[in-house]
């Protein structure tokens, strides 16, 4: 296969020997790629590896179910305030020298997560390691789409979340076995990204070839802080909120609207930066303003589910680390199966939208079902929830991207990519923060809602093992007790994705209203070119 490849990017069939006005081939175009999406997965595998480990984690540096849950939501807070600054980085400077920079900075983050000594200097690494993720992934979309045109880039969109996929199911299986391995201990989980980010930084090197951008560079410095203010507020707050203080409390009004005057910060800020990290005009397009709001939504469903199907397995299932992440594969495999077809039928036809309405019911049906699990749910039902989930997130989430960057012109391309990027994960960082809080009230109201039905000397042993804040050692508990907490993390854990199936019936809803626009059939660089002096432009995005 061929694909239509503009003059700088052709450089690289030339730099091997071939023509340099042949158009790059599906293998050419692959090794271009390769080096993207071994990043990818070092980025991906970060996040997921250390889910089926956390119990074991928290529990050795001495952390509670807070701690459990920001050592996911640092990631996700320092990717999601990050993103629109790497992805406006990307139109102004070079694409390649950012993505090797995300991995230097990657690495820097595993090497300090992996030697913390306590919880608090794990959040702050994963805050590293999240900086890092969130270059790759805002980087790897902005990169194929500059290189690929949309018509073709849904077989290659495909790769990406087959890569993410793949990922997503390995991490957890590694990082079982990682952890149930006594001559290694959960620290290697930590470790084991930076192989492939090392390998992926050589490949790139060898294999990337973009042509350099000679723009003045203007970073907006103001927006950058302003946004990550205003993020890192909002999350701060729905991490404590029915924790530390009710949801309705002075601290949560204070939060709130210091959360709010941020971002009008921001917004006054963006519309009059000369390089604006989101340029707002965006939001005119239809298209880009609904994606981006599907993404938020979409968000929230998918990281719901990687995260806290840990929990359930271990806790209400008494799995081992590595069988946790054996028994969410059928969710991977929807993923990985979902992603990839529909990248291949999409370049094959050109039609994209129907991919969206269909995922959106599948995440909504999966979502719902699985708020009906209990502790002692037969697996088969659970195989057959998170495999609809799986389907339905991975027709969605590529296609988004898709959408959006089929809608604005080459400069705004990375802007645009990484928009849609900040909203899915802000909605993961908002939901994996606010569901971990709720989980927390919603087990200890079934566990205290049952707990008569143990004997008094019974409900003594188990209100001392509820009252050290820490997760329960499932193990050093006798039989009832156990029986008792399994069924009251069963139980809350199924509330979170009863909560989030409305939140996914909304996606849904949002696609609808997508209008489809035709693929383009050329790439971000050679409409740069065709747009060169005394070349016809391209109209304004509006």
């Amino acid at each position: 296969m061929a694909t239509t490849t503009p003059d700088g990017v052709r450089a690289q069939a030339e730099h091997e020997g071939g023509s340099g006005d042949a158009p790059m081939t599906h293998r050419q175009i692959m090794e271009a790629l390769s080096g993207l999406l071994l990043g990818m997965f070092a980025a991906i595998l970060s996040s997921t590896i250390v889910s089926n480990a956390l119990p074991e984690i928290i529990t050795d540096l001495g952390g509670g179910q807070s701690a459990y849950t920001w050592v996911v939501t640092a990631a996700l807070l320092a990717m999601t305030a990050s993103t629109p600054l790497w992805g406006k980085l990307a139109d102004l400077v070079s694409k390649k020298a950012l993505v090797q920079i995300a991995l230097v900075i990657y690495i820097v983050g595993s090497v300090f997560a992996g030697v913390a000594q306590n919880s608090g200097m794990l959040i702050g690494a994963r805050v590293v390691q999240g900086l890092g993720a969130g270059g790759l992934t805002a980087l790897a979309q902005i990169i194929m789409a500059a290189m690929i045109s949309p018509r073709e880039r849904g077989r290659y969109s495909g790769y990406l979340g087959a890569t993410f996929a793949v990922a997503t199911v390995g991490g957890p299986l590694v990082g079982g076995v990682i952890t149930d391995t006594s001559w290694l201990g959960w620290r290697w989980c930590l470790y084991v990204g930076i192989p492939f980010a090392l390998f992926a930084l050589f490949v790139l090197q060898k294999t990337l070839h973009l042509p350099e951008s000679r723009r003045k560079v203007k970073v907006d410095w103001a927006g950058a802080f302003f946004i990550t203010a205003a993020v890192s507020l909002l999350l701060i707050w729905v991490t404590f909120a029915d924790d530390k203080y009710a949801w309705l409390s002075g601290q949560t009004y204070a939060m709130v609207g210091g959360a709010l005057a941020l971002t009008l910060v921001f917004l006054f800020v963006e519309s009059r930066a000369a390089e604006p990290i989101i340029p707002l005009r965006l939001f005119r397009n239809r298209t880009i303003a609904l994606a981006s709001l599907a993404s938020l939504l979409v968000g929230v469903a998918m990281f719901a589910g990687t995260v806290f199907f840990s929990q359930y397995f271990q806790l209400a299932r008494d799995m081992s680390p590595t069988m946790s992440g054996v028994a969410t594969i059928p969710m991977i495999a929807g993923l990985f199966v979902s992603s990839t077809v529909s990248g291949a039928i999409i370049t094959r036809t050109g039609k994209w939208k129907s991919w969206l309405v269909v995922g959106g019911v599948l995440v909504t049906a999966g979502l719902g079902l699985l708020g009906t699990m209990r502790y002692d749910t037969p697996y088969w039902h659970l195989a057959l929830y998170m495999g609809l989930m799986g389907l339905g997130v991975g027709m969605m989430m590529q296609n988004l991207v898709l959408s959006t960057q089929n809608q604005v012109a080459p400069h705004e391309l990375g802007a645009a990519s990484s928009v849609v990027t900040f909203f899915r994960s802000l909605g993961g960082a908002m939901g994996v923060s606010a569901l971990g809080s709720v989980m927390t009230t919603r087990i200890s109201h079934y566990a205290t809602d049952t707990i008569g039905t143990l004997s008094p000397e019974e409900q003594a042993a188990a209100g001392k093992a509820m009252g050290t804040g820490q997760l329960p050692d499932m193990d050093a508990l006798p039989g009832p007790i156990r029986t008792w907490l399994e069924s009251a993390y069963g139980h809350g854990i199924a509330d979170i994705f009863l909560y989030v199936a409305p939140i996914a019936f909304l996606a849904f809803l949002v696609t609808l209203f997508i209008k489809e626009v035709p693929l383009r059939t050329t790439g971000a660089l050679e409409q740069a070119q065709a747009q060169a002096p005394g070349a016809e432009k391209e109209p304004a995005l509006g």
